[in-house]
């Protein structure tokens, strides 16, 4: 123990232990903060304050029912609302990888919130009277019904950052089609020459991606506000007051502002993390999706001479420490970083969500950090991504046209007209000589340039030719 620490002894049914005489939590948390120096990373905010909005909800559930003093009650919410208000975080100090199910934390938030009551009313840290963490704080509750629901709660309070993270980046692509409507440009297909299109339907491709990946974001919601709160130990409700699981979820619905509820099934939600599940798969959907368009858009902006750079980046740091002048794709590279990560998020949660056994799934606490990271990560990857570099974006028109007229690809604007056979010689006289498709058309007075122009632009706009 370091020397420079005062310590208050505090006993349990294990016998006695040293807890810091300052600390507000007491003798389980401390036991776990020696038993699991795993990562050194504490539990996510969301997910404290929503655990401990379970507890407030819990309080006001008792004392309807009679089996909470209101005095021990009031003091239990009072102590709840500091610490939803952000006072007290840093006495929530188990470590994510701990003791399955979460016990350890359940008991952190218990431990805190009695010291908090206690003291309030009178008494002292680690006495534990007349609150007592098990008997008042956890009273109708077990770790293995507060921690899924908790989860359930922290995902609730995500999704909408996420969920506007995406919307944002899809507006900003959405914009950008709109400005570049007429931008005539060379579609590539297998990284080759293909027909014309327009940057406008190109990122308003982007947009649209996005938003149907928004959607299903939109769609696990619902599910989450099924919680098995009240179902204590094994869903059967043992140990629990009259109407309990109505009234918590009554005030978590005040809380959180989500229209929660009692699941029909609280056997179910204890056992079963399918709903966390298929969180994880629609950010992995998404997550696949932004995979693709961050690649598309370093290939767009490679160069700025040797590759396509059809659009300019803003330069937001020099890219080498060798090259002068050198500026890279960072924030894109940055998002596919955090893209694989999630990716690898959803692996752990994958497995962690089929490794539970019979009543529970004891998993839940490195199920939910891996859940929460890859939110947060997500959420703020795509802000930045958006805000340092798809607001700047700027598209070299000159260069579009470029590449769009010493395309090969623009020879399949003449199928309908000359038939495929036709076409293909044009197309291989183009790519032996280096000339414009429009050059050798106007020589083989198929049509003058300006018409094969204009047929060009109507094909990259309407597709009908």
């Amino acid at each position: 123990m370091p020397n420079d620490i005062t310590y208050r002894t505090e006993k349990d049914s294990l016998g006695e232990f040293l807890v810091p005489a300052d600390a507000w939590y007491g003798i389980q948390t401390a036991r776990a903060i020696a038993n699991f120096p795993i990562s050194g990373r504490g539990p996510d905010r969301d997910f404290v304050i929503a655990h401990v909005r379970i507890k407030r909800a819990a309080a006001i559930a008792n004392q309807k029912a009679g089996w909470l003093e209101g005095s021990l009650a009031n003091a239990i919410v009072a102590a709840c609302d500091k610490i939803i208000a952000g006072e007290y975080l840093d006495q929530f100090v188990v470590d994510r990888f701990q003791a399955g199910a979460g016990t350890s934390h359940n008991m952190n938030s218990n431990e805190v919130i009695a010291n908090l009551a206690n003291v309030a009313l009178g008494g002292s840290r680690g006495v534990y009277k007349p609150v007592n963490p098990n008997d008042h704080v956890n009273m109708g509750q077990s770790t293995n019904d507060t921690i899924p629901t908790a989860i359930r709660l922290t995902a609730l309070a995500k999704l909408p950052r996420l969920i506007a993270a995406v919307e944002t980046m899809a507006g900003e692509y959405a914009r950008i089609a709109a400005s570049e409507a007429d931008t005539v440009k060379s579609g590539r297909t297998h990284l080759q020459d293909a027909v014309p299109t327009t940057i406008g339907h190109e990122f308003n491709a982007y947009a649209w991606t996005l938003r149907r990946c928004r959607q299903g974001l939109e769609q696990v919601r619902p599910p989450l506000c099924e919680i098995g709160l009240g179902g204590s130990a094994a869903g059967t409700g043992l140990n629990t007051a009259p109407d309990y699981a109505a009234h918590a979820a009554a005030e978590l619905g005040r809380l959180s502002g989500e229209p929660i509820r009692p699941a029909s099934n609280l056997v179910a939600q204890m056992q079963s993390m399918h709903d966390i599940q298929r969180v994880s798969s629609a950010i992995r959907d998404l997550t696949l999706e932004l995979i693709r368009i961050a690649n598309d858009m370093r290939l767009l902006c490679s160069g700025p001479r040797t590759g396509l750079g059809e659009i300019v980046l803003p330069p937001v740091q020099p890219g080498s420490s060798i090259m002068p002048g050198k500026v890279n794709p960072v924030m894109f590279e940055m998002l596919n970083q955090v893209c694989y990560q999630v990716l690898g998020q959803d692996t752990a949660i994958a497995a962690m969500t089929q490794a539970g056994q019979l009543e529970l799934n004891v998993m839940m606490p490195g199920l939910g950090s891996a859940l929460f990271d890859a939110m947060d990560w997500l959420t703020n990857a795509i802000n930045a991504a958006t805000d340092r570099n798809l607001k700047g974006l700027k598209v070299d028109r000159e260069r579009c046209k470029t590449f769009l007229h010493s395309s090969v690809g623009l020879a399949t604007l003449l199928n309908t007209r000359i038939g495929y056979a036709a076409a293909a010689e044009i197309a291989k006289t183009s790519e032996k000589t280096g000339r414009p498709v429009r050059d050798i058309v106007a020589e083989q007075k198929l049509m003058t340039a300006q018409e094969f122009d204009a047929l060009v632009l109507k094909a990259a706009r309407e597709g009908n030719i």
